[in-house]
């Protein structure tokens, strides 16, 4: 399991800063909307800066049309990131043709696709999607899957379900993994990271925890320890 760091943090200046007191660590880093919008293509940039071996990935959640989807997609494999994502309830066709345009170039990034948002609980998702949350999110990841992605987003709690639904190497990429003395903020199905491992996720999106601890670096020594 890797542990992948949100820069949830409100300027690039205070990220920038995180970053750097973790840029001995082998991890990924989570870029999000926020972020990315604020911040740009340069903030990517800074982020390598920082330590050339960090993996970016780029959490912006594609959902439009097929060809719009396949379009950004491109144009988010351009960037150089390693990682990025599009929501599996865009469609089949539209997870298709993104990874239809992404097989042409000579490198891509890995493609995963959003399941159900952990900020759902069971009651709000079968309101919006009308299923619960883990048939439903089963169903997505083996629509992702047949559509030739590299995995999905997905709460901890759906992760063996939905390796079950495909493979075991069909990742699954898991926010909402606190420290069970943790608040758990907008995250309705959160799991500690020691219960993420034994639930086979292979990438643990960790923020709070990090950026608010006094000692950042030893937070996530602590954390990697654990798995």
């Amino acid at each position: 399991m890797k542990i992948c760091v949100a820069l949830d943090l409100p300027s690039k200046e205070e990220n920038l800063a995180l970053l750097s007191k973790i840029r001995e660590f082998d991890v990924w880093i989570k870029v999000g909307f926020r972020s990315y919008i604020r911040d740009g293509k340069a903030f990517l940039a800074d982020i390598k800066n920082i330590n050339p071996e960090f993996k970016i990935f780029l959490d912006l959640k594609l959902y439009d049309i097929p060809n719009t989807m396949a379009d950004a997609a491109e144009e988010i494999a351009a960037l150089g990131v390693d990682m990025f994502n599009v929501h599996a309830s865009a469609g089949k066709k539209a997870m298709q043709e993104v990874m239809g345009r992404l097989s042409k170039l000579p490198k891509r990034p890995l493609v995963l696709a959003v399941t159900a948002l952990t900020s759902f609980d069971e009651e709000g998702f079968i309101a919006v999607y009308g299923e619960p949350i883990a048939k439903k999110a089963a169903q997505f990841a083996k629509d992702a899957h047949e559509a030739g992605l590299d995995g999905v987003v997905c709460s901890a709690h759906e992760s063996e379900l939905i390796k079950e639904a495909t493979n075991d190497g069909f990742a699954t990429l898991c926010p909402g993994i606190r420290d069970i003395s943790d608040e758990q903020n907008d995250q309705q199905r959160v799991v500690d990271v020691s219960a993420a491992k034994d639930m086979r996720v292979d990438f643990a999106v960790i923020g709070r925890p990090i950026y608010k601890s006094e000692n950042p670096k030893e937070t996530l020594q602590n954390l990697l320890k654990r798995i």
